[in-house]
């Protein structure tokens, strides 16, 4: 066991508390910075930053680019996702879910991806007698939904000529889009428009609007609808939609830049 002394320890939390200080300078800068800036910047003797700074650099904390100025490395990027990841999607999610569902009076659906298939991980359905009922852990092909096409759209033409092969793109509905070409052509159109509908697709008489929630990757991790009889569907709930989107995205770290 390796013993350390009163004096090694505080030294030891000294250069933390040094590391963390220069690491926030480096953030508050749009652009690289340079040393000057951030010793005067933290009160550091030159001397000491360049020390600090020359480790961080070493672990990819830290990048120092040809005219040795300092911004902030792919390390904590790479960290930074790992923490995001373990976020609870749903306990983040679910307070938007509520009110989006109190806003638009009808039901909110929270899904995920899992092989060729959405999966209805939580939802939010409104107090009134006539509404769309979605079961927690249902599922569904993508090509049928709204926020299973956009994943296929993300994903390009050769996620969705895979997707086709493997599944030969089943009916549901008299409207569920069953041939190659079709999808290739929706998938292109959504990748423009960013929001995709469900037209009866997978249930005669249901109508969704979905969006897809990126984490701080930018990776898909999820996506967001709102179901309604097709008679109640709106145009108008479009932007409202892709906003809690992007809300929710935010609170995973995505950064739309």
């Amino acid at each position: 066991m390796i013993k350390t002394t009163v004096a090694e320890q505080k030294s030891a939390i000294q250069v933390i508390d040094r590391m963390s200080a220069l690491l926030d300078a480096i953030a508050r800068y749009p652009r690289a910075v340079s040393l000057k800036a951030l010793a005067a910047e933290t009160g550091l003797p030159a001397s000491t930053a360049f020390r600090i700074l020359s480790a961080m650099v070493e672990h990819r904390f830290v990048e120092r680019d040809a005219a040795g100025k300092y911004h902030l490395g792919t390390k904590l990027l790479r960290l930074g996702s790992r923490v995001h990841s373990k976020i609870d999607l749903r306990a983040e999610a679910k307070p938007l879910l509520e009110a989006l569902r109190d806003r638009l009076g009808e039901t909110i659906n929270l899904t995920v991806r899992e092989g060729d298939e959405v999966v209805y991980i939580e939802k939010a359905t409104p107090d009134r007698m006539m509404h769309v009922q979605q079961l927690i852990g249902s599922r569904a092909p993508l090509h049928v939904t709204a926020v299973g096409k956009l994943m296929l759209a993300v994903g390009g033409e050769a996620e969705c000529r895979g997707y086709a092969a493997r599944t030969n793109l089943p009916a549901y509905t008299r409207n569920t889009i069953t041939r190659l070409q079709d999808l290739l052509k929706e998938a292109k159109r959504l990748r423009q428009r960013g929001f995709a509908y469900d037209n009866e697709e997978a249930e005669i008489g249901v109508g969704c609007i979905g969006v897809l929630i990126y984490d701080g990757t930018g990776s898909v991790i999820g996506g967001l609808s709102v179901s309604a009889p097709i008679e109640r569907r709106e145009e108008d709930w479009i932007p409202v939609i892709i906003e809690v989107g992007r809300q929710l995205s935010e609170q995973l770290g995505y950064r739309l830049d």
